[in-house]
């Protein structure tokens, strides 16, 4: 039943539900520290300059992590990869327990089995209700495989499969 119809579910009711019909690419940002955490809310910004960007609840374990780190980096993951995501998204345990990782200069940790990533030069925090919006310019990347992404949808983890080309006789 909608709210039209009598029912008047809260605001972040309302949203909870109905983005869980968004399917959404899952991701694990990561910070010096090492610090990260899984996340839906990666979007590219702007391609000039290179930006991209993420969300982080402002009460969550790692923001204060995100609030000091300089860099980020973002790990989109495979159709394969839903028990790191899992893992990152677990809070009071040590999510880079047997993570292959390499470290950058700076200390920002890189996942090295994940299909792709990108870093970036923090360059704008913003405060977006209970979340902090975080803006990045890309400053390197790598694609190591080509492999289905790992969505989120309705509350489970997906891949994506391709559509047959749409008929164009109609």
């Amino acid at each position: 039943m909608s709210s039209r119809e009598g029912t008047h579910p809260t605001k972040a009711a309302l949203l909870r539900r109905t983005l869980r019909r968004h399917a959404a690419g899952v991701t694990v940002i990561t910070v010096p520290g090492p610090a990260g955490f899984t996340a839906t809310s990666f979007c590219s910004v702007s391609l000039d300059p290179a930006l991209i960007s993420f969300c982080v609840a402002a009460r969550a374990s790692v923001a204060p992590a995100v609030e000091r780190a300089d860099r980020f980096a973002v790990h989109l993951l495979g159709s394969d990869d839903a028990g790191l995501a899992d893992r990152f998204a677990r809070s009071g345990t040590d999510r880079f327990a047997g993570t292959a990782r390499l470290l950058e200069h700076d200390g920002l940790p890189i996942l090295s089995a994940v299909p792709a990533w990108l870093s970036a030069r923090i360059v704008a925090r913003y405060p977006a209700g209970d979340h902090v919006l975080v803006i990045g310019e890309v400053d390197a990347g790598g694609i190591r495989e080509e492999a289905p992404a790992l969505i989120r949808h309705d509350g489970s983890y997906a891949a994506p499969t391709p559509l047959p080309p749409a008929r164009t006789d109609r």
